[in-house]
């Protein structure tokens, strides 16, 4: 059953970026390191774009960039400023959860502008779809120059966004059969995990997208066990899966077997083998974005208007 906040609302795209737009950078989960960061903030002045900072990017408490206030307050102040025109997030790691419900949503609904972030940041965007309806961007400035220029495309213009399925990827082997459409919703499987509940949206209708890092085999039985009897995945109309890194697949039974068992039931059409997630290649999702997902194509399309 949806609550109050899945009922529907009006779709957020935000605004193309233009040439000296300025963007804003946020630590919403752990400290980043400084030379991770500005690299980031080279490659967007070589773009054009103008870069400023929130005032505890660089703050420490524990694994946390500062406290629950000080993070959630960077993020809001970037969301309120009208001058600021994307919010990038420094890193995830760990700790945007502890902020996401908590969100100045109505000043989101008056001036949408995207969030850019992927890992621990999959909390946030699936919060802001949850209670806005905001279109953001799933993924990071640190990969290879395809990757970059892919969030490039995403900020400035409003092309579709088509991710080719990787037969090398480990969860290739996940794929089936069959075509579907419906708005992208996931990201990092630890993070719906953490949402289901509070912060996950309906996935009915939904293809939702995957991608995972340094699970224990348990850890993820017990999660996809826990989202597929509590009715999370009831009425996915499709899953595309990315990256699943820092698992050891030569086990008798490992993370690809686990995924295999819980998603069969769910009879929809699957697309593994997505570079997307925490791979050496990382290719960008747009969350929210009208998808098409063509298993015998191999691709994921994702549309912007």
């Amino acid at each position: 059953m949806e609550s109050h906040a899945d009922r529907p609302h009006p779709i957020l795209l935000p605004p193309k970026l233009k040439p000296g737009d300025r963007i804003r950078f946020v630590s919403p989960a752990s400290t980043p390191e400084p030379q991770e960061v500005m690299r980031q903030v080279t490659l967007l002045k070589e773009w054009g774009f103008a870069v400023d900072f929130g005032a505890h990017v660089y703050d420490k408490l524990g694994y946390l960039a500062g406290s629950d206030e000080d993070r959630l307050a960077d993020l809001d102040d970037a969301f309120r400023d009208p001058g600021v025109r994307a919010i990038f997030a420094t890193r995830g790691g760990k700790g945007s959860y502890r902020i996401a419900d908590r969100i100045d949503f109505e000043a989101v609904r008056r001036d949408p502008k995207p969030l850019v972030g992927f890992s621990d940041i999959t909390i946030l965007h699936l919060m802001l779809w949850k209670r806005c309806r905001l279109i953001g961007i799933g993924g990071g400035l640190l990969g290879d120059t395809a990757d970059r220029d892919a969030i490039r495309r995403m900020l400035t213009s409003d092309d579709d966004v088509v991710i080719e399925a990787d037969s090398e990827e480990a969860t290739a082997a996940l794929t089936t059969s069959g075509k579907a459409e419906g708005r992208l919703i996931g990201g990092n499987l630890d993070m719906l995990m953490t949402a289901a509940g509070w912060a996950l949206p309906s996935l009915r209708g939904a293809i939702l997208f995957v991608e995972a890092v340094n699970m224990q085999r348990g850890q993820l039985d017990r999660g996809l066990t826990m989202l597929r009897k509590a009715g999370h995945l009831d009425g996915v109309a499709g899953i595309a899966i990315g990256q699943f890194v820092g698992f050891d697949l030569s086990l008798r039974v490992n993370a690809i077997d686990i995924v295999r068992h819980h998603l069969a039931s769910l009879d929809v059409p699957i697309l593994g083998g997505l570079p997307v997630g925490h791979g050496i290649r990382h290719r960008a999702i747009l969350h929210g974005a009208q998808a098409t997902l063509d298993v015998q194509a191999g691709r994921l399309t994702m549309r912007q208007r």
